[in-house]
């Protein structure tokens, strides 16, 4: 139970972090090659102290890492930090894909009724009614009011 709490946790995180599109455009330049904070801060209009908090939130969310090389501080993504994400988006794919396809089934077996249903109830007006017929509850009340005198005479 805790490993799924964690993973979900973990979900939870990565998608919050990804809600933001400021976040989402980072991690797509970041798909692309590593870069550094102001190279990140480029095509944005906000500060650097707030390109740096939405780092702080990849980084949190285990989405990218920063590393050092002498002056430099590149940020690159972190790849495995999506697979859970892409994990649970297959798994809920497959669930949705089985309803629909269980939804399908059922929608053409109505479908199949309805089209049996109609066939029979065409042939049936077909068919010339019969004056002073009983009804069919009418003949299965006669028939228990019989089987039920049958009884008592035998008792």
């Amino acid at each position: 139970m805790n490993a799924r709490l964690s993973c979900s946790a973990k979900l939870d995180t990565t998608f919050a972090a990804l809600a933001d599109p400021t976040r989402r455009a980072i991690v797509a330049r970041l798909a692309h090659g590593e870069a550094t904070v102001l190279e990140l801060a480029e095509p944005f209009d906000i500060s650097l102290p707030a390109i740096s908090r939405h780092l702080r939130v990849l980084e949190r969310a285990g989405l990218i890492e920063r590393g050092r090389d002498a002056q430099r501080r590149p940020c690159r993504l972190r790849g495995e930090a999506l697979d859970d994400v892409v994990q649970w988006a297959e798994h809920t794919k497959r669930a949705w894909e089985e309803r629909f396809d269980r939804l399908d089934a059922y929608l053409e077996q109505m479908k199949a009724r309805a089209v049996s249903s109609n066939a029979f109830s065409k042939s049936k007006k077909a068919l010339p009614k019969r004056a002073n017929a009983p009804s069919k509850g009418a003949d299965i009340r006669t028939n228990a009011k019989e089987s039920r005198r049958e009884r008592r005479k035998r008792h």
